[in-house]
C-alpha cells in the first residue's frame, strides 16, 4: 500500500479530492495552459475513448474545441503504459505532469487514464465541471505538478437504493457521473424489495405490472403519522438498463444489481402469489407494501420458487456483465417458515437443524448456481447464519463483526457498516435535521472511518476488497433528498476507498475541510444539492416529519 504524500510545497495548493498519493511541482515550472490552440493526442488501446470522454466534458465547459490533431500549440497527451501498473501498484494507477507547455496523463490502463482526466478536469478549476461556458474564459491554467496515484481498494461503491423510492434513469446516470468524479468504481443498484420491483423481467411481466407500484407512501420512518396518498412506482425497461450499464462502462463503474432472497420479497409475491407461503397466509391478498421495516412475508422454500429465480437470474446476467451478482440475504424473518408444513417438510428432507440452515440453503442454491455461470455471488452478512456458500462474498453491514468472521474463513469482504458509512443517517444531532435516522455520523466521522479492522492479520485483510457507502431511500423521496443526505460525506468516504490515509486519529481532516472548499464549488458546478457545513437550508429540512434517531449508541466494531 503506498503511504500518503500529499503534502504540497507553499504556493502549490491543488485542492484534490480524493486525495492522490503523491504531489510534487514540476521542474518546469510554470503552469500549462488549455486554450484554443490545445489539441488531445493519444497513444494505446483505449485511449481514444478517455479523449472523447475529456472532449465531451471539458469541452462543453470551457468552449474548447480540443480538436485530436493540429500542428500548433500545446497539447494534452493521453498514453497507456505497459509497465505502470507494475510500478504504481493497480490498473486503475496514473502519473500526471503538467511541465509548462504539455500535460501528460499515462495510465496503467483505461481505466487509470480515466482516473487521470478526471484530475486533469480538477486543476482546470470548479467551472471545468459546468456542462456549457459561463465565465468568457479564452484560457485555462493547469498548475505546474507532477501526480503519482493509484487507488488503496479495488471496490469503491455506493449503494443506490431505488427500490425504496425508485429513482428515474436520467437520476441514475447523473449518479454515476457523480461517482466518476470521485473516482469511485461499483454501483451497487438495489433493484427489489418489499415496496418495489424495478427491474423488466420479460419472462415474468407482473413483476413490473404489478410489483412497480404501490398505493401510497409513508411520509417519514415508521412511527410517522403521516402519509403520501398517491401511487408511487417506476421500474426501468431493459433497454434503460443496457444503457445505464454502457455508460457506467465508459466511466469504468461496475454496476452490481441486487435482487432480493428469500426476504424483502412482498412485491414478488403480490405480483406472483405462488412465491409466498400461501399454507400460512392469503398471498392473494398481498399488495406492494407501502410502510418500512422489516417484513414477515418471505419467499416459500419451493423448487416453484427456485425456478422463478433462476429465470430471473438468466435475464439478469444478460443484462449486468458484472462478475458480482447481490441476492441480498438480509433480514428474512422465520416465522412463516416455522408454521409452514411445507417449510418443515423441506427442512426435514434437506436433513436440515432448524430455519437458518433452511435460509443457508437457499442462499448456497444460488451460489451454485451462479457459479457455474462463472459470477460470484454476494449477499450481507446474514448469510452467514447457517453456514456461508463456498463461494460468497459478504456485505459486512451489521458492524464489523461479519466481515471479520468471513475474512478469517478465507471468503472476500466489502466493508460497508451502518454505524459508519450508511448515508441515510442523519449528519447531525441537531433539531433541524431532517427526517433524523439512526446515529450521527459527521463529515468527519466519516472521513475517519477505517474499512479494515485492526483484529485481521495481513493475510485475512487481503480478503477486504473494499469499502462502499450505502444510501437507502425510506426517507428521501426525490434526487434532493438523495443528494443531501449523500454529498457531501460521499467526498470524504471517496477519500477513504482512494487514498493511503494514515491510521483514522492520524488524519489530517483540516487539511481534507481546506480542500472541500473548492470541492463544494465543484458540487455547485455539478448542481448537487448537499448539506451545507453550517447545516441545512431551509428548504432542505423537513420540520415535523419523524424519523427513527439513535440516540448515544456507539459504533458496532
Amino acid at each position: 500500500m503506498p503511504e500518503l504524500a500529499y503534502s504540497l510545497p507553499p504556493g502549490l495548493d491543488v485542492h484534490l479530492v480524493p486525495a492522490p498519493t503523491r504531489v510534487s511541482p514540476s521542474i518546469g515550472g510554470g503552469g500549462c495552459v488549455v486554450d484554443e490552440d490545445t489539441r488531445i493526442e493519444t497513444t494505446g488501446p483505449g485511449a481514444e475513448r478517455v479523449a472523447r470522454w475529456l472532449r465531451a466534458a471539458v469541452g462543453a465547459a470551457t468552449g474548447l474545441p480540443l480538436p485530436s490533431a493540429d500542428d500548433h500549440g500545446n497539447r494534452v497527451l493521453l498514453r497507456i503504459v505497459p509497465g505502470l501498473e507494475e510500478e504504481l501498484g493497480s490498473p486503475e494507477a496514473y502519473r500526471f505532469t503538467a511541465d509548462g507547455h504539455d500535460v501528460v496523463i499515462d495510465g496503467a490502463s483505461e481505466a487509470g487514464l480515466f482516473r487521470g482526466a478526471q484530475t486533469f478536469r480538477q486543476l482546470l478549476g470548479p467551472e471545468a465541471f459546468r456542462r456549457a461556458p459561463v465565465t468568457g474564459k479564452r484560457q485555462w491554467e493547469v498548475p505546474a505538478v507532477t501526480i503519482q496515484d493509484a487507488p488503496r481498494f479495488r471496490w469503491r461503491g455506493l449503494l443506490l437504493d431505488v427500490a425504496r423510492h425508485f429513482m428515474p434513469k436520467d437520476g441514475v446516470l447523473r449518479y454515476l457521473d457523480l461517482m466518476a468524479a470521485h473516482k469511485l468504481n461499483v454501483l451497487h443498484l438495489h433493484l427489489t424489495d418489499d415496496q418495489g420491483w424495478r427491474l423488466e423481467i420479460k419472462r415474468y411481466p407482473r413483476l413490473t405490472e404489478v410489483g412497480a407500484w404501490r398505493a401510497r407512501t409513508r411520509f417519514g420512518h415508521r412511527a410517522s403519522p403521516l402519509w403520501e396518498e398517491k401511487p408511487h412506482g417506476g421500474f426501468y425497461t431493459q433497454d434503460d438498463i443496457r444503457e445505464i450499464v454502457a455508460y457506467a462502462a465508459e466511466r469504468h463503474i461496475t454496476v452490481v444489481p441486487e435482487i432480493d432472497v428469500p426476504g424483502h420479497s412482498q412485491a414478488a409475491i403480490a405480483a406472483y402469489p405462488e412465491l409466498g407461503n400461501s399454507d400460512v397466509i392469503d398471498t392473494t391478498s398481498l399488495t406492494v407494501w407501502d410502510d418500512w421495516g422489516v417484513n414477515p412475508n418471505v419467499l416459500a422454500p419451493t423448487d416453484t420458487t427456485l425456478r422463478f429465480y433462476e429465470g430471473v437470474f438468466e435475464e439478469v446476467l444478460e443484462l449486468f456483465p458484472s462478475p458480482f451478482v447481490h441476492i441480498g440475504g438480509d433480514e428474512c424473518p422465520k416465522d412463516q417458515w416455522r408454521r409452514s408444513p411445507a417449510a418443515q417438510a423441506r427442512i426435514k428432507e434437506l436433513g436440515l437443524a432448524d430455519e437458518d440452515e433452511l435460509q443457508a440453503w437457499f442462499v448456497r442454491h444460488f451460489d451454485t448456481w451462479l457459479t457455474a455461470r462463472g459470477r460470484r455471488l454476494v449477499g450481507w452478512d446474514e448469510i452467514l447464519e447457517g453456514g456461508l456458500a463456498d463461494g460468497a462474498t459478504v456485505s459486512s453491514w451489521r458492524g464489523y463483526a461479519g466481515g471479520i468472521t468471513a475474512a478469517r474463513a478465507g471468503h472476500d469482504v466489502v466493508m460497508c457498516p451502518e454505524q459508519q458509512v450508511y448515508l441515510d443517517h442523519r449528519q447531525d444531532g441537531g433539531a433541524d435535521e431532517p427526517v433524523p435516522i439512526g446515529y450521527v455520523r459527521t463529515l468527519e466521522d466519516v472521513y475517519r472511518f477505517e474499512p479494515v479492522p485492526p483484529q485481521l492479520t495481513p493475510e485475512e485483510a487481503r480478503h477486504v476488497l473494499g469499502t462502499q457507502a450505502n444510501a437507502w431511500t425510506e426517507v428521501t423521496e426525490d434526487q434532493g433528498r438523495v443528494d443531501y443526505q449523500v454529498f457531501p460525506r460521499l467526498a470524504a468516504f471517496a477519500e477513504v476507498a482512494w487514498s493511503a490515509l494514515p491510521a483514522p486519529a492520524e488524519r489530517d481532516f483540516s487539511d481534507f475541510e481546506r480542500r472541500m472548499v473548492a470541492h463544494y464549488r465543484r458540487l455547485d458546478a455539478l448542481g448537487v444539492a448537499y448539506r451545507p457545513p453550517t447545516g441545512p437550508l431551509p428548504w432542505q429540512r423537513r420540520p415535523g416529519v419523524l424519523g427513527r434517531p439513535i440516540e448515544g449508541a456507539p459504533p458496532n466494531v
